[in-house]
């Protein structure tokens, strides 16, 4: 993808076609051989690095005039800051082998037009310090970076992350293999928000169709033709976010004695079904396998003319497993506290939030100082309780 960005970008085109030594990787244009002076009146050689704002593969007008660098902060040849640039120290990650140190700001009046003026301005400003000690320096090489083609679930570039710069912290989530277990309404929503991650594979299992019901319980907006196919869940929300990412693996089947070890090897599992019993099967497995889940539960009931509503979310991990059976019932019942027939889309998105917060938090991708495995949440009185944790 990046090299074929390059080609069809003729701003980024032009660089390369100059000289300058630049990549395109995870939504950032990465200028390599950028010689600069130091404090100490050295020469060194820095990295000039920029957010990408592209529409289908090309790039747009740059959306702000800042760009970060890596290394020192340049310097006049005297040692002296170049204050014309001068912003402030980030000393953040992007990539393993990317620390953005500084971020520079030299705003044109209308801003920048293009990703080639943002980076010759840039590169003029610092540069001409290193040429006035030593006329021969260029960050005009020539020098060919072999963009590397990354595997990219996704089918285009994940330009959120990279303005946020969190693409480093993003990474934890590549290799895995997620399974979200039943496509209700909350299954739908857990599967919209991990197809976001960078995830290699999730795998969905549901034997159900796609009906009129499920419309409005699910994301998105399905139209008549669509309903009308009654196609089955599995298929239907692979179709929609395979215009996303790749790895989506449907099954139309539920899981059951006889096809359970296609958990076996998932990293980790989503359970969001009605039946106890199931659950209770599958749980068994995933403790066996050691393989860490989360059990979702939704409770609502109409309680004179309103409704009343719990919500719940229980980690379980091969490390601490022991609160499962306190937590989720495993025996199938006609007053079970969180099975109703009863589904709100809003509580369906809240209970899949719940989940993947929390499975989120386990990956380190957000802060994890309890390390809570039960949370509900009750809607009456917006109480929000966190229980068995770690220690």
């Amino acid at each position: 993808m990046s090299n074929k960005l390059i080609n069809r970008s003729t701003d980024l085109k032009r660089l390369r076609d100059e000289g300058y030594e630049i990549e395109v990787r995870g939504g950032h244009l990465i200028v390599h051989h950028i010689p600069y002076v130091n404090s100490n009146r050295e020469l060194k050689i820095g990295k000039l690095i920029s957010t990408l704002l592209m529409s289908n593969d090309v790039t747009l007008k740059p959306d702000n005039h800042v760009i970060n660098f890596m290394g020192e902060h340049p310097c006049n040849n005297d040692g002296s800051i170049i204050t014309a640039i001068q912003h402030s120290i980030v000393n953040q990650q992007l990539f393993n082998d990317i620390i953005l140190n500084h971020s520079f700001s030299n705003r044109p009046p209308n801003g920048y037009d293009n990703y080639y003026d943002k980076v010759i301005r840039y590169t003029e400003l610092i540069v001409a310090a290193a040429k006035s000690i030593d006329p021969k320096v260029t960050a005009t090489t020539f020098r060919v970076i072999e963009c590397s083609e990354e595997e990219s679930v996704f089918c285009y570039l994940d330009t959120n992350s990279s303005r946020a710069n969190i693409n480093f912290i993003n990474e934890k989530f590549k290799g895995q293999r997620i399974g979200i277990i039943g496509l209700g309404g909350t299954g739908s929503y857990i599967l919209d928000l991990v197809a976001k991650t960078p995830v290699d594979e999730i795998l969905l299992f549901d034997n159900d169709e796609f009906l009129l019901h499920n419309a409005f319980r699910a994301p998105g907006a399905p139209t008549i033709e669509t309903l009308n196919e009654q196609q089955m869940k599995v298929d239907y929300f692979t179709s929609i976010y395979s215009n996303m990412r790749r790895g989506i693996v449907p099954y139309s089947e539920k899981i059951t004695e006889q096809n359970v070890e296609l958990l076996k090897r998932l990293s980790f599992v989503f359970i969001c079904i009605d039946s106890n019993s199931a659950r209770g099967m599958i749980i068994s497995h995933l403790k066996k396998f050691q393989v860490p889940f989360i059990d979702v539960g939704l409770g609502v009931e109409i309680v004179e003319d309103s409704l009343a509503a719990i919500l719940r979310a229980t980690l379980g991990t091969p490390l601490k497993n022991d609160h499962i059976s306190d937590r989720i019932g495993f025996i199938d019942t006609d007053d079970d506290e969180y099975s109703t027939n009863i589904q709100i889309a809003d509580l369906n998105a809240m209970n899949a939030l719940m989940a993947v917060l929390k499975w989120k938090k386990l990956n380190g991708f957000y802060k994890d100082l309890k390390e809570e495995h039960h949370t509900t949440y009750t809607v009456n009185t917006g109480q929000l309780l966190n229980d068995d944790y770690t220690t």
